[in-house]
């Protein structure tokens, strides 16, 4: 579909992968056009006929999830949708799926292109550790890990309190590097992929790729802080058929 991102990472031939945009599908303002999210108000005829178009473009069966903003890991199911904020697939033709606008979306794989894997990251669910959670479900040596920072707020549009602050430093000492203070006093800008990047280094993963995207200031995708009702776009990655 014209307008939706295609990775851009040395990925195994097998395996493939999308971040859609608000282009391409049904839904009315504001959740124009192409709203993929089934929990925002949108209506359900749209919603349903949206994740069709996306369906039978790649030929592929996303499995949903509920995300809640956890570190939950579950085996992607298309039939059964389940409270997670991660999945993982073995299976070809069966894509790992996760629905943002604003927080962290990250796509992995094994470098044999055997097993891939998708991560829902907001701050809480990072700083709680989702994504070594879906590191561990790939079940191989993090050297043989490769990963993929989807859009996300950007460090300019990232404003949080202290208590972020913390919750990432109190880790991991080196957190620190992703915030810097605020015009507001008492506040910081966090870079949320640096801070992706750190915590996936701590486990002996440096192959990272992506990152560099702003939700907030790229009008091509939905952003809950530019607009809290909004819709969601999706980041899913599959095993080729």
């Amino acid at each position: 579909m014209s307008g939706w991102l295609i990775p851009d990472w040395p990925a195994p031939a097998g395996v493939k992968a999308c971040v859609t945009t608000r282009d391409g599908g049904v839904s009315l303002a504001p959740f124009d056009s192409l709203n993929l999210g089934d929990h925002v108000e949108d209506r359900p005829q749209a919603v349903a006929e949206n994740r069709r178009r996306l369906t039978e473009h790649f030929d592929i069966a996303p499995a949903w999830l509920q995300q809640v903003h956890g570190i939950a890991v579950a085996h992607a199911d298309p039939g059964v949708v389940v409270s997670a904020d991660a999945s993982w697939s073995a299976t070809p033709g069966i894509a790992c799926a996760v629905m943002t606008a604003d927080c962290l979306p990250a796509l992995f794989c094994n470098r044999a292109g055997t097993r891939v894997a998708a991560a829902h990251a907001g701050w809480r669910g990072l700083a709680a550790g989702v994504l070594e959670a879906t590191l561990d479900s790939l079940d191989v040596p993090a050297a043989e890990v490769l990963v993929w920072l989807g859009p996300a707020i950007g460090p300019q549009s990232f404003e949080v309190g202290a208590e972020v602050r913390e919750a990432f430093v109190a880790q991991l000492a080196a957190a620190e590097q992703a915030f810097v203070p605020s015009v507001n006093a008492g506040r910081f800008m966090a870079d949320i992929y640096q801070l992706a990047r750190l915590r996936l280094a701590t486990r002996g993963v440096t192959a990272v790729y992506g990152g560099g995207y702003c939700t907030v200031t790229d009008p091509r995708f939905f952003s809950y802080r530019r607009s809290p009702r909004t819709g969601r776009f999706a980041s899913l990655i599959w095993l080729e058929r």
